[in-house]
This record gives C-alpha cells, sequence and structure tokens, in this order.
C-alpha cells in the first residue's frame, strides 16, 4: 500500500508537485516544513496504520499551545493552497492530523477492489448519512455477500484491506458480533462529486426519493431551491 491516503475525485490528478509551488506563497517556511512532515507521516508505507501526526505534535512543530485560532488557520490555509491535489483531515477522535491525496476513481482500483469500495460505501450511507454508530459484520454479509465459507473469506479480506489503510476500524459491541466503524480517513474518502454521481445512479436502484433528498441534504449535494432529482 504505497503513497498518502486517497480521496476518490472525479477529476484527473495531473500534476501534484505543482502544489508546492501554491504552499510557499500562503503559509510560513516553519508552516511549509510542517505540512511536509505531515505528507511524510501520511504514507501508509511509512507508517502502516498510524497514519499522519498528533495534534499535539503539529502545535509542538508550529511552536502554538492551546491556540485553536491559529491551528484552524493553519489547516484552512494548507487546504486553500493544496486542494486541487490533497486535502489536510483532523480527525477529533484520534486527536490526529492527517493528509489524503486526491485521485481519481479509476487510480484507486490499484489500491482498493471494487468489493472494498461497495463496503465502504455501505458503511459510509449507514453511519455517516443514516448516522448509526456501528455496521455489524453479518449486515455487510447480508447487503454484499451469501452466507457461505468463500463470502466469508472474501468479506474478511476486504475489511482487512481497507482496515489497512485506516479506512475503518473494529468496534466493540460487547457481545460476540463483529462489528466495524467508519474512521474519519473512510469518511472522507469520496469527494462530493464522486458522492453526487454514487447517489445520482443509485436513485434508480434500490433508495427510494426521501432517502435520496436526505442524503444530498445533509451534504449539500443538490442545488438550492430545488427539490427535484
Amino acid at each position: 500500500m504505497k503513497g498518502v491516503m486517497m480521496s476518490l475525485t472525479d477529476e484527473m490528478n495531473v500534476n501534484p508537485l505543482n502544489v508546492m509551488q501554491a504552499v510557499k506563497g500562503m503559509l510560513t517556511e516553519v508552516e511549509e516544513i510542517v505540512f511536509m512532515n505531515l505528507l511524510f507521516s501520511s504514507s501508509a508505507t511509512i507508517r502502516a496504520g498510524n497514519f499522519g501526526l498528533s495534534r499535539r505534535e503539529v502545535e509542538k512543530q508550529l511552536k502554538i499551545t492551546d491556540d485553536h485560532e491559529k491551528f484552524d488557520s493553519f489547516l484552512k490555509r494548507v487546504n486553500q493552497a493544496v486542494s486541487r491535489y490533497f486535502k489536510v483531515i483532523y480527525d477529533e477522535k484520534k486527536d490526529q492530523i492527517v493528509v489524503m491525496m486526491r485521485v481519481p476513481a479509476k487510480a484507486a482500483r490499484s489500491t482498493l477492489s471494487k468489493e472494498s469500495l461497495a463496503i465502504l460505501l455501505f458503511m459510509f450511507y449507514q453511519q455517516e448519512v443514516l448516522q448509526h454508530e456501528f455496521t455489524l459484520f453479518d449486515q455487510l454479509l447480508n447487503a454484499l455477500g451469501h452466507e457461505t465459507t468463500k463470502a466469508n473469506q472474501r468479506l474478511n479480506l476486504n475489511i482487512d484491506q481497507l482496515k489497512k489503510i485506516g479506512a475503518l476500524e473494529e468496534y466493540d459491541t460487547n457481545s460476540n458480533e463483529k462489528a466495524y466503524a467508519i474512521t474519519a480517513i473512510g469518511a472522507n474518502m469520496f469527494s462530493d462529486s464522486f458522492l453526487r454521481r454514487t447517489v445520482e445512479f443509485s436513485q434508480s436502484n434500490q433508495l427510494n426519493k426521501e432517502e435520496v433528498l436526505k442524503f444530498f441534504k445533509r451534504y449539500n449535494l443538490y442545488q438550492e431551491g430545488t427539490e427535484e432529482l
């Protein structure tokens, strides 16, 4: 698993190295170094599960302490500078900052199988839209597979793939049932344009209009003043 964590988009990411020129105009020299450290630490190859840097470490490198305004300003300016190629996210639950690279959906095939993406989309809808706290393994099996040994093994294989890139993690339900929760990385892997296309396609299949509208409104994916999809 190589490179910075992915964020899927419909746009072609031509030359992400150009972003460094934009960074120079918006960040101080110290902030540039911190961004580069974040970029390096967000590599799935380097960190193997512990992606990014803690907020405490970032603030230490920026020489700020408990200054929310300066911390938020840094994240905002970095994202303004690199938004075409990267996305810097703050995982409040883990108190961790991670850099994700925007890649076309087609390019993600070398990292994630279509089954893994289907699992992630299913969990994204359940947890980010319907606000379920977790997703049971059996729910995934019923939705995406069949009750066979081979299906169980394949599902576990794809779940492990998502766990390795930090997109989901195991959730303790205080029972024998296996469950998983989507992480901040997983929740930010899909761009608005990617989600819009997915929902538009799904509308004619399994989702009813009310659910689609709920999805669009939650993520501001519909044009204001219109209710027609």
